[in-house]
């Protein structure tokens, strides 16, 4: 599968945004989605949030609990995750990860990436 993520840009604190990550070239219900980042500086990708391949089941990162919300439409091979309330700390690359298998929130278990896109929080 082939994922290809958008909706990235500047926003001020306290704004919000839309990511989508579209998918193709699979059968996209047999694949767990999840959204991860990568801070300015940092080595490491983390996770934000990841959805189960039916979309029944959804796990967060504490820190974006009640802020961000995932979502997927499997008749449109995509994945949603809505962003409110932004902060500074946001601010981020931010990737759309593919597991061919259940749900899990390690990022090292996700073996196909999307080439990422730039969130900034700044006023």
């Amino acid at each position: 599968v082939t994922l290809v993520e958008s909706g990235g840009g500047l926003v001020q604190p306290g704004g919000s945004l839309r990511l989508s990550c579209a998918a193709s070239g699979d059968t996209f219900s047999m694949y767990a989605v999840g959204w991860f980042r990568q801070p300015p500086g940092s080595p490491t990708r983390e996770l934000v949030a990841t959805v189960s391949r039916s979309g029944s089941a959804t796990k967060y990162a504490d820190y974006v609990t009640g802020r961000f919300t995932l979502s997927r439409d499997n008749s449109k091979s995509t994945v949603y995750l809505q962003m409110n309330n932004l902060i500074s700390a946001d601010t981020a690359v931010y990737y759309c990860g593919a597991r061919r298998t259940v749900i899990d929130v390690v990022v090292t278990d996700y073996n196909v990436w999307g080439q990422g896109t730039l969130v900034t929080v700044s006023s």
